[in-house]
């Protein structure tokens, strides 16, 4: 009962301190809105391309090209291309030399005639490139006609419902989050590692204020008050986190995945680690040189992290140096959890932000026992 009281105590302590709870809060969601509006493109492969205009001739009499054409056209319209049929006496080929078309294509029974764009080749290319594509399911269509015609019939199907003239397939799509989603991961984890702040004046706070002889004489163990106070602080750390988790979620819309339990454990561990380590700096190292080591370890922890920038590309003696930060291995855990739903991925981080967060504890009750008081 004594260690529930002790931890409510904490708690409450800890929220009627509305500053830092406040900054706790809004740390986090400032830089997530900086740093995930300033650096969008840096998580985007590819560039939207528009303004596509087509210039045709159908001079196409066969109602069964007249159909297939039809679909293809009514398919890369859907896809942001303006198709514009070309009246008589229009010179196809002098719109495109003077940019007001893409591309123009003379189509009729004999083929595609194409004629591109130098001066917008990227476009010019992604035009032919759905010609060709077109071109190439019309020939199989008409060679299963004479063959197959229930196989011409699905082919026909085919290329109405699905109205992809560009297939790009791969065998291990790679999902990966965007500039938004990478930062709602970066900055949650980083405010949990921020734990070790509070943490590290649990007890240095009730030195400070000279209360800790009269806590030590409170009818109450060591070992409850120590109990307590962790409780306390990983419980409103925690809540910190998961309502920066929340605010992500639903303001910035970022995907969380579907492994929430898994997810919980994660963080919880890694804000357990943080505050075990908080708890044995201030135990080893009297007065503000705690402050300022604490203040040294999350700052470095965080950049080699990648809370401010992805540290994927790293290498050699950099990339050695950030797999030392926890920050790194809840990053890369979450990252396999949400985007490549391998839920299992968090267990080695769980295991071992649980370990050190042990050991940490051991580190500040055997100094906890050696002084008669906090």
């Amino acid at each position: 009962m004594n260690i529930w009281n002790i931890a409510l105590k904490e708690i409450k302590s800890n929220l009627r301190n509305t500053r830092t709870f406040v900054f706790m809060l809004a740390l986090p969601i400032v830089l997530m809105l900086i740093l995930g509006a300033a650096l969008t493109n840096a998580f985007t492969d590819g560039v939207e391309i528009d303004g596509l205009r087509l210039l045709v001739r159908n001079e196409w009499t066969d109602s069964q090209g007249t159909a297939a054409w039809n679909q293809f056209v009514q398919a890369i319209e859907q896809e942001g291309v303006e198709v514009v049929q070309a009246t008589a006496g229009m010179n196809g080929q002098e719109e495109v030399r003077t940019n007001r078309f893409t591309a123009y294509a003379e189509v009729d029974g004999d083929g595609i005639q194409f004629y591109g764009s130098s001066k917008n080749t990227i476009e010019s290319n992604i035009i032919q490139g759905m010609l060709t594509a077109f071109a190439d399911r019309y020939s199989l269509m008409a060679a299963a006609f004479h063959t197959d015609p229930a196989a011409a019939r699905a082919i026909v199907g085919g290329a109405g419902e699905s109205g992809d003239f560009i297939r790009d397939t791969a065998l291990n799509p790679d999902k990966r989050p965007d500039s938004f989603g990478y930062y709602a991961i970066a900055m949650t984890t980083m405010i949990a590692l921020y734990s070790v702040f509070s943490a590290g004046y649990l007890f240095r706070g009730e030195r400070s204020r000279h209360t800790s002889i009269r806590l030590m004489a409170a009818p109450i163990g060591k070992g409850e008050i120590f109990i307590g106070k962790v409780i306390g602080s990983t419980f409103i750390n925690l809540l910190c986190v998961l309502l920066v988790v929340l605010f992500s979620k639903f303001a910035f819309h970022a995907d969380w995945g579907t492994h929430y339990g898994m997810i919980f454990l994660v963080l919880l561990t890694e804000v357990l680690l943080a505050v075990s380590l908080g708890l044995a700096i201030s135990f080893l190292f009297q007065g503000e040189g705690s402050q300022g080591l604490i203040m040294m370890f999350t700052q470095v922890a965080s950049f080699l992290g990648g809370a401010y920038f992805p540290i994927s590309e790293m290498e050699g003696y950099m990339d050695w140096l950030s797999n030392l930060s926890p920050l790194r291995w809840a990053n890369t855990a979450l990252t396999e959890i949400i985007y490549a739903g391998d839920a299992a991925a968090g267990w080695p981080v769980i295991g071992l932000n649980t370990g050190i967060a042990a050991l940490f504890l051991f580190i500040a009750i055997i100094f906890m026992h050696r002084r008669e008081a906090f």
